[in-house]
């Protein structure tokens, strides 16, 4: 049952060879929290992983399985896209963000995991002196995985202290050597779920066109403020983006999340025209195509897959069609999440937790996929394992580059009340008994929890 003792926690890290669980990937946790449960013999909350937590969108499967039927398994897709793809994807970037953003700078990729990474080694390689990329904290683990993979140079900060005009100065700060070649984030933020206000967006848009800077954006959660109405084709208020603001954007657009549609890994990467067209000596001499998007389709994507799955992109071409006729409502269909997280955020402020990262400017922020919380005297790492002593699996603000101090909550996983239930009966024996062993919490976190290390 959990709690578990300490020493079976760290018995499991030892056996997985994790020296220190603060630093653990996501699928890492997972395998943590699988061990756990077999120990305990009970199942674990899982707030690490964010896994959809609603059923594929049908017309998604509908779409595949006619493709399928109509022979394309045995065919390699067209390595830029399916027509049918590029088309819906770009009338879908007009519908909901009324960007203009033409058919050849959409390209599908495996997932966004492989839009960004393939991006990343192109962005390096554009201007000899531009080999440093810029992270906007706190963010994805596996970006930051994937920049240190791929040996690229990276600057990094927490946007926590430097919000609305705060942030020009620190973009400039960052950016005025001219060695920062791109820029990350996602908006919403995984894992804090703060939406940039149209004064950051200005910010960054202007300083990415000063300092000729490429900016990533990553729209993973599309729509999912649940403050604003996004989910009507055609019609204000239109989801927020930097490409407002400068033409020096690509956007990363997942069907993951906003179609539930993960397990199929498609997306799209969408390049401003400017982005697309632009020519580098780089290019030209080493892929012998001068243009940005024609190098990353045909010398980079090319090499990494071969093209994204054949009936995937007639999948996600059919749900971006529907959305666009008004005919699916992603935003609403996801608006669930915020319900859960609504639920859940309540249950741990009811048992000693405070949020994190709270504000967007004035306004508290919405309730969505994520959130993040602390609890006075422990660190991030500390809470993380205590939690996992009691069945709660999450990963800790540290690893996502924050330097704030505290765990992120996923709440996809929540999708039952026995879920809902089992939560709320943990996080009260954990706030009891953290009382009761020391009812000053500000009493040192030394003496609460070891941190987990191992030589």
């Amino acid at each position: 049952m959990f709690p578990v003792e300490k020493e079976v926690l760290n018995a499991i890290l030892r056996e997985l060879c994790i020296p220190d669980i603060g630093s653990a990937t996501i699928r890492q946790i997972c395998s943590v929290a699988a061990e756990l449960e077999k120990s305990a013999g009970e199942k674990c909350v899982h707030l690490e992983i964010g896994n959809p937590g609603l059923p594929a969108e049908q017309i998604g499967v509908q779409c595949e399985c006619e493709a399928l039927k109509k022979g394309v398994a045995n065919q390699y897709p067209d390595i830029k896209g399916v027509p049918e793809l590029k088309s819906a994807g770009s009338k879908f970037i007009k519908a909901f963000m009324n960007l203009e953003i033409p058919e050849k700078g959409v390209v599908p990729t495996v997932g966004s995991m492989q839009g960004s990474f393939t991006l990343m080694l192109l962005l390096k390689q554009r201007i000899e002196t531009k080999d440093t990329l810029l992270l906007l904290n706190p963010g994805f683990p596996a970006q930051r995985h994937q920049a240190k993979l791929l040996g690229i140079r990276t600057q990094a900060f927490d946007i926590y202290t430097y919000r609305g005009k705060a942030l020009e100065a620190k973009l400039e700060e960052e950016m005025k050597s001219g060695r920062i070649t791109a820029m990350i984030y996602s908006n919403p933020n995984n894992p804090a779920w703060t939406n940039l206000t149209d004064e950051e967006l200005q910010i960054i848009g202007r300083l990415a066109t000063k300092y000729d800077v490429i900016v990533i954006e990553d729209h993973a959660y599309m729509g999912m403020d649940f403050r604003r109405d996004f989910g009507k084709p055609g019609e204000a208020p239109y989801i927020p983006s930097v490409a407002n603001y400068t033409d020096n954007y690509i956007l990363l657009v997942s069907a993951s999340k906003i179609f539930s549609y993960a397990g199929q890994r498609i997306a799209l990467v969408c390049m401003s025209p400017a982005v697309y067209d632009r020519h580098y000596a780089y290019f030209e001499k080493f892929y012998e195509m001068p243009a940005f998007g024609d190098a990353y389709i045909y010398g980079v994507l090319y090499c990494a897959s071969s093209g994204a799955s054949h009936s995937a992109q007639y999948a996600l071409a059919g749900m971006m069609e529907a959305s666009v006729k008004g005919e699916l409502d992603f935003v609403e269909h996801t608006s669930e999440y915020g319900r859960r997280a609504s639920i859940v955020k309540q249950a741990f402020v009811d048992n000693g937790f405070h949020i994190v990262y709270s504000m967007d400017g004035d306004a508290p922020i919405s309730d969505g996929f994520f959130f993040t919380v602390g609890y006075q005297g422990l660190t991030g790492v500390e809470l993380q394992a205590e939690l996992m002593r009691y069945g709660i699996s999450s990963i800790s603000l540290p690893s996502t580059g924050s330097e704030q101090e505290g765990i992120r909550v996923t709440v996809s996983m929540i999708s039952e009340d026995a879920d809902m239930e089992r939560l709320r009966q943990r996080l009260e024996a954990f706030d009891i008994n953290m009382n009761r062993m020391h009812g000053d919490r500000n009493t040192a976190a030394a003496e609460v929890t070891e941190k987990i290390v191992f030589a």
